[in-house]
C-alpha cells in the first residue's frame, strides 16, 4: 500500500528580498527638524494627528524632543498632551509656559509712567542661546516684517538661518521684500519653493515686481508661474519698464471712475468694494476710452452733495507721471507737491497704474544708503556679516585705487625733493596743506552731490556753477595762504617758509 507523503518534496523558493522600508510622516519629520528646517516640520507637524505628534515625541530623544516641541504650535499643545505620558506630559508643559519679553514701566521725570521699549535683537539672541524657538516664535509674530528684516540683517550667518527658520511663512513675503538684495535672495533660496510661493499670495504687486527683478532669473520665473492668469498678465506688464522709471515703481491697483457718474453712484461702489488700496488718497477719472482725465479726492467725494456728477468735484489740474519719467524726477515730484499717490500714464495718455509715497521713500532711503556707501566705495547692498573673503575683495578694489593715487602724490612731491631737503620746515607743514585741500575737496564734492540729488545741479547751470566753486577756491586759497604764511613766519622766523606756503 502506497503511503502518501504529507510534505512532498518541493522545489526550493527564491527568498524574498526585503521589502523597501516605506517612509512615514514621522521620517520626514525627523529629516527636517535634522536639516534645520523649522518651516518644514511646522507644515508637517500641521497635518500630523495629535496622537501621532505625541508618540514621536516620545521616540525621540532628550534634545530632538526639545527642538521638536518648539515647533508645536500652540492650539496643538492641549490635544497632543493628553496622550503622552505623565512625566513627559509634566515636562514639556513646563517648557511651553515661556513668557514674552514685555514692556516694562518706568518712572519719568514728570512723575509719569513711561514704557521702556523692549531691545528686540537682545531677546532675540537670549532666546537662540537658550533653545527657546517657541519663544522666538512669539517674538517675531510680534514685530513689523521691517523690523523683522532689520534684525535679520544685524545678526552673524548663522543665527540668521535659525531666525529665519522661526518667521512664520505667510509674513516670509513681506519680510523678504525689507531686506537688502543679497541677504533676500540667500534668504529667499533657504525656502522650500512651496513656502516661498505662498508667501507672496499676499504681495502688492509692486513689492511682488522688486522682489522678482533682485531673485535669481530661475527663481523669479518659478514665482511667475506660479501666480494666476490675470496677476501675471500685470506682472508680465509691470516688468517690462524700466526699474529705475515710473513704469517701475508704480502699482496697478489704483480705482477708476467716470466723470459723468453721479457721487452716490462712486460711494455705493466704494462700499461694494469693502477696502481700498493702500495710500488712496483720490479716485482716477478716465474717459471711456481709458484716458486720464483727473482725479477725484476722497475729502472731496465725502463731503460732496449726493447728486453732483464727478465732473462738478473732480481735478483737473493734478498732472499725471509719464511712465518713462525718472525714478529720481519722480522723488522730486512728490517731495516738491507733497504727494500721497500720482497717477501714472503711457505715451498716450491712457492710464496704467499709480505710485504711492511709501515707495517714493524707500527710493530715496536707498538713494541715500547708496550715495553714502558709494562716497566709501563700499556696495550699499552688501552684507554686514560677509564672509572675510568676500568683505576683503569688495574692499580691496577701492584700497588699491587709493593707493594709485597716493603714490601719484608722493611723486608730486619728490619732484621737489631738492626743496624740501633745503627748506626742512616744508615737510613739517606738508600735512596742513593736505588737510586743507582735503576739506575744500569734500566741501565742494557734498554741495554737488547734494545739488544731484534735489536736482539743482543739471546741464543748464553747470557753467555757472563750475565758475562759482572755482572763484570761492581762489578766494579761500589766498585768505588762508596769507593765514598759514603769517603762522609759519611765525613758527619759524624765516619769511622764505611763508613765500613757498
Amino acid at each position: 500500500m502506497n503511503s502518501i507523503d504529507p510534505n512532498p518534496s518541493q522545489e526550493p523558493k527564491e527568498p524574498l528580498e526585503p521589502q523597501a522600508h516605506a517612509r512615514t510622516e514621522s521620517d520626514f519629520v525627523i529629516d527636517a527638524l535634522t536639516l534645520g528646517k523649522n518651516k518644514r516640520v511646522r507644515k508637517l507637524l500641521g497635518r500630523m494627528h495629535p496622537a501621532k505628534i505625541a508618540a514621536l515625541l516620545e521616540l525621540l530623544v532628550a534634545g530632538q524632543r526639545t527642538a521638536l516641541w518648539q515647533q508645536v504650535d500652540a492650539t496643538l499643545e492641549g490635544r497632543i498632551l493628553p496622550h503622552l505620558n505623565f512625566n513627559l506630559s509634566r515636562q514639556l508643559a513646563g517648557e511651553s509656559g515661556d513668557d514674552l519679553p514685555s514692556e516694562q514701566a518706568t518712572p519719568g521725570q514728570s512723575g509719569g509712567v513711561h514704557p521702556q521699549k523692549v531691545n528686540h535683537l537682545t531677546a532675540v539672541r537670549e532666546a537662540l542661546g537658550q533653545g527657546k524657538l517657541k519663544r522666538l516664535g512669539k517674538i517675531l509674530q510680534r514685530m513689523h516684517p521691517a523690523k523683522v528684516a532689520g534684525m535679520l540683517e544685524g545678526l552673524p550667518p548663522l543665527e540668521r538661518a535659525r531666525v529665519w527658520s522661526m518667521v512664520d511663512t505667510e509674513r516670509t513675503g513681506k519680510v523678504l521684500t525689507y531686506l537688502h538684495d543679497e541677504i533676500r535672495t540667500a534668504l529667499a533660496q533657504e525656502l522650500d519653493p512651496d513656502d516661498l510661493i505662498a508667501s507672496i499670495e499676499t504681495l502688492e504687486l509692486d513689492d511682488l515686481v522688486d522682489l522678482i527683478q533682485t531673485l535669481p532669473p530661475a527663481l523669479g520665473s518659478q514665482l511667475m508661474q506660479a501666480t494666476n492668469g490675470g496677476r501675471r498678465q500685470q506682472l508680465e506688464s509691470m516688468l517690462s519698464y524700466p526699474q529705475d522709471s515710473a513704469g517701475g515703481l508704480m502699482n496697478m491697483d489704483a480705482i477708476e471712475v467716470r466723470a459723468s457718474v453721479k457721487v452716490s453712484t462712486v460711494l455705493r461702489y466704494l462700499r461694494l468694494r469693502e477696502t481700498l488700496p493702500p495710500q488712496t488718497d483720490m479716485l482716477m477719472v478716465l474717459d471711456r476710452k481709458g484716458y486720464y482725465q483727473g482725479v477725484l479726492r476722497l475729502s472731496a467725494l465725502v463731503t460732496a452733495d449726493l447728486d453732483l456728477r464727478v465732473a462738478d468735484v473732480m481735478q483737473t489740474d493734478v498732472e499725471a507721471i509719464a511712465m518713462e519719467t525718472p525714478d529720481t524726477e519722480v522723488a522730486r515730484i512728490f517731495q516738491d507737491q507733497d504727494l500721497v499717490s500720482a497717477p501714472v500714464v503711457d505715451a498716450q495718455g491712457r492710464l496704467i497704474g499709480r505710485i504711492t509715497v511709501d515707495d517714493v521713500v524707500d527710493l530715496i532711503r536707498d538713494e541715500s544708503d547708496r550715495t553714502l556707501m558709494q562716497m566709501a566705495g563700499l556696495d550699499d547692498e552688501a552684507d554686514m556679516f560677509a564672509p572675510l573673503l568676500v568683505s576683503s575683495r569688495r574692499r580691496a578694489v577701492w584700497l588699491g585705487i587709493n593707493l594709485v593715487t597716493a603714490f601719484l602724490a608722493a611723486w608730486v612731491i619728490g619732484q621737489f625733493q631738492a626743496t624740501l631737503t633745503q627748506l626742512v620746515a616744508l615737510a613739517v607743514l606738508m600735512p596742513i596743506v593736505a588737510s586743507m585741500g582735503g576739506i575744500a575737496g569734500s566741501q565742494t564734492l557734498t554741495l554737488v552731490i547734494r545739488g544731484l540729488a534735489l536736482g539743482q545741479v543739471q546741464k543748464g547751470n553747470i557753467r555757472v556753477l563750475l565758475n562759482r566753486e572755482v572763484g570761492i577756491s581762489i578766494l579761500n586759497g589766498v585768505l588762508w595762504a596769507v593765514v598759514i604764511a603769517l603762522l609759519a613766519v611765525a613758527w619759524f622766523g624765516d619769511w622764505g617758509i611763508g613765500g613757498v606756503l
